[in-house]
This record gives structure tokens, C-alpha cells and sequence, in this order.
């Protein structure tokens, strides 16, 4: 009982420090969005874990579903946003170029004589400001 109190206490005190709403100065960087995706990933995880407790007959003994679903959650938002793709190949932005992987977009196209329609795969080459 005392684990439990314990535990739902670090919760409490996590969730009313993350919901204090503070100016950030670096508003649109990376690290930026790095910790929003962790940090959303982090809560979705923490609601998957306690929703599991309802499998369980006796879900006081399986509390570490929840920190394991925040841990995978925080995993998975800091890998989506590692792994996310750009939109170009090649990305030149205020005089510097940026090569990374592009994104391939599915796009169907309209139907033939048979009345079939195709789908094509699309990714951006090169984008910027010229």
C-alpha cells in the first residue's frame, strides 16, 4: 500500500510540474519538437500501461505496467522523431545545404480503359528558397 501511495504521488507531483506552461525560447527547433514527442509519447505510454491493468486479476501486483508503458512511450517519441523523414533530398535553406532521406508519398492516380486506377510513389528532389 505504501508502494501505491508512493508511485501515485511521483505521478501527481510529474503531471502538475509538466503542466505548468512556461515561454520557451527556442519556439521552432528541433530539440523542441524532440521533447514534445517524447514527452506525448511518455503520456500516451503511461495510459496504454494502466489500461492494461484491466487484463490482469490482480492489478496492484502489476504496477510496472505503467512505468513500462511510459518508457516504451518515450522511446517511441524520441524514434519518430529521429527517424521521421525530410521532405527533399537535398534542402538548401538560408545558404546551407541539407541532405537527408526524402519522404515517399503514395499518390493514386486516375482509372483506366478497365477501369483500374494506378498509384504512384513520389519524393521531392530538391527544395528551397531561390
Amino acid at each position: 500500500m505504501i508502494r501505491f501511495k508512493r508511485t501515485l504521488m511521483i505521478v501527481i507531483y510529474s503531471l502538475m510540474l509538466t503542466s505548468l506552461s512556461v515561454p520557451c525560447s527556442a519556439e521552432d527547433s528541433a530539440f523542441r519538437e524532440l521533447f514534445d514527442n517524447a514527452l506525448y509519447g511518455g503520456l500516451v505510454g503511461t495510459l496504454v500501461g494502466g489500461a492494461l491493468l484491466v487484463f490482469t486479476h490482480t492489478p496492484s501486483d502489476h504496477l510496472d505496467y505503467i512505468t513500462i508503458g511510459a518508457a516504451s512511450g518515450v522511446l517511441a517519441g524520441v524514434a519518430y522523431t529521429a527517424v521521421k523523414p525530410a521532405k527533399s533530398l537535398i534542402a538548401i535553406e538560408n545558404g546551407n545545404v541539407k541532405i537527408a532521406l526524402p519522404a515517399i508519398t503514395p499518390e493514386l492516380q486516375g482509372t483506366n480503359v478497365k477501369g483500374l486506377s494506378g498509384m504512384m510513389l513520389k519524393a521531392e528532389l530538391i527544395s528551397g528558397k531561390f
